[in-house]
This record gives structure tokens, sequence and C-alpha cells, in this order.
């Protein structure tokens, strides 16, 4: 589906992309990772026919460089660094849906998951949005419509536990028909949603390869924790993920999107000198828990 053949790409006499050979294919979900300058950002422009480069790059046969308006109709991005957009948020979304051929509302829709409701910030200019509010409308722009290939650069890293949630969700429903570039500094925040990873180090592969994928990123983990004592920090950054406390604040319940369990436990190594225990369980389905 992508090819990279030989591609290079310089700015002035640093070189950013070095003889780069990769192929990506439908069902891979891939993990792009490597230090700052390794290359990643270069990769993706050049993916996205932003840059000129030598060498070859086809998205299903197509050049991005050559081809750009149709090879962008079959790619959905979600930029890390949103940008400086005036428009309107109803306008937006609008025209995002036009140059792709999509409908509005099925947007709106992948909004409405994330928490997002577009018709009340429909005339809010989108560089006035809260930070999470204006990767949520960018995620709903990106998956709202038919795309061969997401390209996610850190997709979720504005995101609150529950819009995580709901974006890993959007993500299961394309997994086995799109491929998946998704870029980042930190393997353990996207490891859960990889099958496969992609280390670059000065503009080359140093690493290709495929790991277990046997994660199911619709799941959830029910966790119980018991503290030593109450602490006002922990109370804060617990209900961030929605946890609630028993009384006396020494016991906390809540639930945790599967894919974010790593992220989890990283939030309560902060913590641990007063973490007494921690109970994590697959949580059962949404319909059985509802009979």
């Amino acid at each position: 589906m992508i090819r990279f053949e030989h591609v290079h790409k310089r700015f002035g006499r640093q070189t950013v992309l070095d003889d780069l050979n990769l192929e990506i294919g439908r069902g891979d979900r891939i993990a792009l990772i490597g230090s700052n300058g390794a290359g990643k950002t270069t990769l993706i422009r050049c993916l996205l026919g932003e840059y000129r480069h030598q060498g070859r790059i086809e998205v299903g046969g197509r050049s991005p460089r050559a081809q750009r308006t149709e090879v962008l109709r079959h790619i959905g991005f979600v930029p890390q660094i949103s940008p400086p957009l005036r428009m309107p948020v109803g306008q937006l979304l609008r025209f995002a849906a036009g140059v792709c051929d999509s409908d509005p509302a099925r947007m709106q829709s992948v909004a409405a998951k994330l928490g997002l409701d577009v018709q009340r910030h429909a005339r809010q200019p989108f560089n006035r949005l809260s930070g999470g509010m204006k990767q949520k409308l960018l995620i709903s722009i990106a998956l709202g419509r038919d795309c061969e290939v997401l390209v996610l650069d850190e997709p979720a890293a504005n995101l609150d536990p529950e819009a995580r949630h709901r974006f890993f969700e959007l993500l299961a429903e394309r997994q086995e028909r799109a491929a998946m570039l998704i870029s980042s500094h930190r393997l353990d925040e996207v490891a859960p949603l990889v099958n496969r990873v992609i280390e670059l180090d000065q503009g080359r592969v140093v690493l290709d390869d495929h790991v277990a994928d046997q994660l199911d990123m619709t799941a959830r983990l029910d966790c119980e924790l018991g503290l030593t004592r109450a602490d006002a920090a922990f109370a804060r950054a617990i209900e961030e993920w929605g946890f609630v406390a028993d009384e006396g604040g020494r016991r906390w319940h809540g639930q945790v999107a599967g894919p974010d369990r790593l992220r989890f436990l990283g939030v309560l190594s902060r913590y641990a000198a007063l973490l007494a225990h921690i109970r994590l369980e697959a949580a059962p389905p949404a319909e059985e828990s509802r009979s």
C-alpha cells in the first residue's frame, strides 16, 4: 500500500532521510519512534507530499508529490501541533468534508463520540478552542470519512481518558482495512495500539520489528486502588481519569481503557509510596454489564 524506495531528503548540508526503504501494508499499525531529529516528521511530510525528495514514494501506486490531491483523499492525518486556523468550527468541518468528498455529518458523529458538541461550537474560531477540543476536531476530520491510510502524530496527547478510550474504539473499527502510522517520542504511549515498530535514527531505519497483536483496543479494565493515607495531589491526578473515592479518600475505583494501561501505571508510579494495593482486571463487555 505504501512504499518508500531509496528516499533521500536534505536541508542544506544536513541529511534528514538517508536512503530510506520501507513497505507498509493494509492492516499494519506502526509505531514510528525515534529521538528528536531522527527524521519522523520529515518522513510524514514527504508521505503527505509536502516536501520534494529524491527516491520514490507511492501510496496505492500514486505519487504523493505528483498526485497529491488524489493521494490526500485517501489519507487521514492528525498533526501533533494544531494549525493556527481562524475558520469557525462549522465552516472548517464543511470545508474538510468537501475536500475529501465526505459528509460533514459523519465527522460530527465522530466528534460526538469523543465528547465534542460541534453544533455548540459551530461559530467559534478553531484557534480559540482548547487543546483537547482542537485534537478531538482534528481526529473527527480524519476518521469521519473513508480513508485507507491514517497518519497520526501524537494523536491522543491532549485527550481526556474517556475520549482516549473512544478514540481507541474508533481505531479498532479500522484496524483490518487501513494502514496506520502512529508517530510518538515514547513507545510506551503507543505500544498497545500497534503490531509493528519502526525506529528511525539519523534518517535511517534502525529497527523494523513485528510485535504481539493480541490486545483488544476496545477493552476496559476495572481498577481498585488502596492508599496508605489520603493525599490531595493523588486525588487531583486520579480524578482526571474519572476515578471516585470511598469516604476517607483511601480507596479509589474506576475504569481504564486497555491500551492505556501502561500510561496509567506510569501515572501511579509517581505515587508508589502511597499505594497499598492495586487491582486491575478485565471489565465485562458493555452488553454483558447492562444485562
